[in-house]
């Protein structure tokens, strides 16, 4: 009892020097770090708030529910897909957009998402299924038909190819290969991809 009250003090102190956006980062980090150590299962909200060094009250001010906590970590922590890569050839810009798409699925967040999808239960896992759509998927197609439609400017691409077959291959690709054959997509696995499934795909006639 005498612990117990000894952490709770420092924990309500740190509530209060703590406000707003960084308390709420804290927050989110500590909902990381528990998936990363307890997984879903063992996820907590009184667990997360001791990692924040906040009150469990301040948790659920902001967040009514677990899953609800746990979704906005996981899109806040997820790295951002925002440009294209433009490295003069469209072999190239599409190797180094699967590295970025590959380091925001093996980053920690990114791990967390997926064992989270593998514990919850099919209603649950279906709004996690969303967060790899919006966080990763989207942004991955968006920039893909950037790269692909620069290269039917520079004629490297044969024009027919911005197309949803096309443009969903490579998410789909690393999607399924990380989950069925536990690939972690080397660079070599990458180059592969890109040199054997997707140039093909996208090369002109006659080339």
């Amino acid at each position: 009892m005498v612990t117990s009250r000894w952490t709770a003090a420092p924990a309500q102190a740190a509530s209060l020097r703590r406000r707003g956006v960084v308390l709420e980062r804290a927050i989110l980090d500590a909902a990381l770090e528990q998936l990363g150590t307890v997984g879903w299962n063992g996820l907590t909200m009184e667990g997360v708030a001791a990692g924040a060094q906040t009150g469990k009250a301040a948790v659920y001010r902001r967040w009514p529910s677990k899953e609800d906590l746990v979704a906005d970590a996981l899109q806040a922590g997820l790295p951002r897909l925002d440009a294209a890569p433009d490295l003069g050839s469209v072999r190239s810009d599409l190797i180094a957009l699967c590295s970025q798409a590959r380091a925001a699925m093996f980053s920690r967040p990114g791990f967390a998402l997926r064992s989270v999808v593998h514990e919850c239960d099919q209603a649950q896992a279906e709004r996690f299924h969303q967060v790899i759509v919006e966080g990763v998927v989207e942004p991955t197609i968006r920039l893909l038909r950037e790269i692909v439609e620069r290269g039917i400017g520079r004629n490297e691409v044969r024009p027919d190819a911005v197309n949803g077959y096309v443009l969903d291959a490579i998410p789909a690709m690393m999607m399924y290969r990380s989950k069925m054959c536990v690939s972690e997509w080397s660079d070599r696995e990458i180059e592969e991809m890109i040199d054997q499934l997707m140039m093909p795909l996208l090369r002109p006639a006659g080339t």
